[in-house]
């Protein structure tokens, strides 16, 4: 009934405002219970499909009549899939809620009237001690709170370490010639000009980079190759940035996660007057926690506070004393802990997929992170991967969209960019099976069960056994 429902609205049988029975009168002309039926509209008004508002019951939502594939784009952001395993995103319905409650209530109740007003643009002083201290045990960064600001995110850190850059006089940024393309546009609104620098299983080389004034690394865990940076590749990057004057950025985006043995320290344990520091919450909480944070060199404290006070002024207090509370309580680091098990258990069953279903092809990069690299056999492109995926509501990501134009080295194995985090736990398995169909399809339209509610239930009980 979903799916007949979904074709319907895709092909035009059922145009936009069309008002739909009620669940009642559909699931009796149908002869099938009553919540089969409300579960199936819900299911489709949170595609996208069927809209409902209070009055008015359910309607077939205002959208292209016509389209290739099960997604739906709400405001112009990025396609919406059923099954999502494009890279990026934490699993959201793992967001500690409870554990947050308890700690907005605590740090509401304790915080002093003062940290409600115009503070200190660099954070709130309790946050930013909490950061000084889990940092340097999590991730062996050298941290004192004075030297740690508070921002939005990783795209907001890099801008005003790069606007702070220029208005010294810099002008170019190496950044890895794989990586998040989202980075190339911060850098080229802050001023200065990404150049790229080879990257490969031994992490960045900045070799042929020497007239850069800084360098983006992704060290603990590259994006998007997954590979760990060498120890004699750190020792080549610091050796870069003395010698140069350079200053190198590392994002630590994921670095808590490692799977096959201790978490690799952070690169700014070795060089902390050469290398700022970029961790964020996005990751181990979700993005909509729009909290993350720099820990600085002494000599660009001053500069990129003044960018930030110039840019919003101080960041949310509110979050960053429920964040700050959190940590204090330990109650972050258990919920990291916990994650990293069940990233774990989804990477080994990611692996295991792809070796049943698709033996040619190879998974890579997956000691730490929540993503992983699977080349294609030879019979399918990227692209013809993606739109496979798409025709049947997964969400795929090419690896060739992450590669800098005119980067120097040569092009990587067509590659997908697989986020093993991103699906809820109920949905992981009907990913991974249509995942591993697309796999093996070699330019035939690929099948997938019908028996959704049966392939998700065996999806949580795997992921549950693998995590206990």
């Amino acid at each position: 009934m979903e799916e007949a429902l979904r074709g319907a609205v895709r092909d035009g049988r059922l145009p936009a405002g069309e008002r739909l029975p009620s669940s009642r009168s559909l699931a009796a002309d149908l002869g099938v219970a009553r919540n089969t039926v409300a579960e199936v509209y819900a299911q489709l008004r949170a595609e996208g499909w069927l809209e409902a508002r209070q009055g008015s019951g359910t309607t077939v939502a205002h959208m292209p009549a016509a389209t290739d594939h099960a997604a739906v784009s709400r405001n112009g952001a990025d396609p919406v899939f059923r099954y999502d395993l494009r890279p990026g995103t934490p699993d959201l319905s793992s967001f500690p809620r409870r554990d947050w409650l308890v700690a907005a209530r605590h740090a509401l109740a304790e915080a002093p009237d003062h940290l409600f007003g115009y503070g200190d643009p660099r954070g709130a002083a309790p946050l930013r001690e909490a950061l000084a201290g889990y940092l340097a045990r999590a991730r062996g960064v050298i941290a004192s709170p004075d030297r740690v600001l508070v921002c939005t995110g990783f795209t907001q850190a890099l801008g005003l370490v790069g606007r702070a850059l220029a208005a010294t006089g810099a002008r170019t940024i190496a950044v890895e010639s794989y990586g998040l393309a989202g980075n190339w546009g911060v850098i080229a609104g802050a001023g200065l000009e990404a150049v790229g620098a080879p990257v490969d299983d031994e992490g960045a080389d900045l070799a042929i980079v020497t007239d850069a004034d800084a360098a983006v690394v992704t060290p603990a865990h590259q994006f998007p190759l997954g590979c760990v940076m060498s120890p004699a590749r750190r020792s080549k990057v610091v050796e870069w940035a003395r010698a140069s004057g350079g200053v190198v950025i590392e994002d630590d985006y994921d670095g808590e996660f490692r799977f096959d043995r201790k978490p690799v320290g952070a690169l700014q344990g070795i060089a902390p007057n050469h290398v700022v520091y970029a961790g964020t919450a996005s990751k181990t909480l979700v993005p909509g926690v729009r909290l993350a944070w720099l820990v600085l060199p002494e000599s660009m404290v001053e500069p990129v506070v003044a960018e930030k006070t110039v840019a919003d002024r101080q960041s949310g207090v509110f979050d960053q004393l429920t964040l700050a509370h959190l940590m204090s309580s330990g109650r972050y680091d258990r919920h990291v802990r916990r994650r990293r098990l069940a990233y774990r258990a989804r990477r080994d069953l990611l692996v295991d997929a792809v070796s049943r279903g698709a033996p040619t092809c190879e998974v890579r990069g997956i000691s730490a992170g929540l993503h992983a690299i699977v080349t294609l056999p030879d019979a399918i492109d990227e692209n013809a991967a993606v739109a496979a995926g798409a025709g049947i509501g997964l969400g795929l990501q090419g690896l060739s969209v992450h590669r800098l134009p005119a980067a120097p080295g040569p092009l990587l194995r067509p590659a997908l960019v697989v986020g093993y985090a991103t699906p809820p736990g109920h949905a992981y398995g009907p990913a991974l099976r249509r995942l591993s169909e697309v796999l093996g399809a070699s330019g035939r339209s690929p099948k997938w069960s019908s028996d959704d509610r049966r392939d998700e239930m065996l999806s949580a009980a795997d992921v549950g056994k693998r995590t206990r």
